[in-house]
């Protein structure tokens, strides 16, 4: 069972909790952590769902996205994701959000960062994850067009934008 913090509409903790699963009261927020993972190369490091899962079986997607537990700071829920669903342990107390998108009940906090992984030496999560694999921008937008990758509105420029921060000039 998971217990999510409470957040209001400017990501102020309520000092409620609820339990994964339960519907939430207008204007109560969870807090969402994704994880992308680039290589020197430009290639996205990305997952693919299980086929059981109950939300997108099959899809591919980024490299690690999940919701932060209670009393989880955004960064501590980015590391434990990463760690459960892929293996990986990462350090990202000197990183912060990239970008943050809201939703009806969530703030999603965005990590980019690039490292260099050996995939053979992951440990992927059997309940979540089936593969893994680096994905080059044309090989991402590929399977996006054929249904095959969860439709993040903003991947096509993921790749352009990851090593910039304020004002971007093309």
């Amino acid at each position: 069972m998971e217990i999510w913090d409470i957040y209001d509409k400017n990501r102020n903790l309520t000092g409620r909790t609820m339990e994964r699963g339960s519907d939430f009261a207008e204007g109560d927020f969870h807090l969402i952590v994704h994880v992308c993972i680039f290589n020197s190369k430009n290639e996205l490091l990305i997952q693919q769902r299980q086929t059981w899962k109950e939300e997108w079986p099959n899809m591919w997607a980024i490299t690690v996205s999940g919701s932060a537990q209670a009393g989880e700071s955004s960064i501590e829920a980015a590391e434990r994701e990463t760690l459960e669903e892929i293996g990986y342990k990462i350090d990202l107390s000197k990183e912060r959000p990239f970008f943050t998108i809201y939703s009806d009940h969530g703030f999603h906090d965005y990590y980019i960062i690039e490292r260099e992984i050996d995939i053979k030496d992951l440990s992927l999560q059997n309940e979540e994850v089936q593969a893994v694999k680096w994905a080059s921008k044309d090989e991402v937008l590929r399977l996006l067009q054929e249904g095959k990758f969860l439709k993040y509105w903003f991947i096509e420029p993921l790749f352009d934008i990851r090593k910039h921060r304020g004002p971007y000039r093309r």
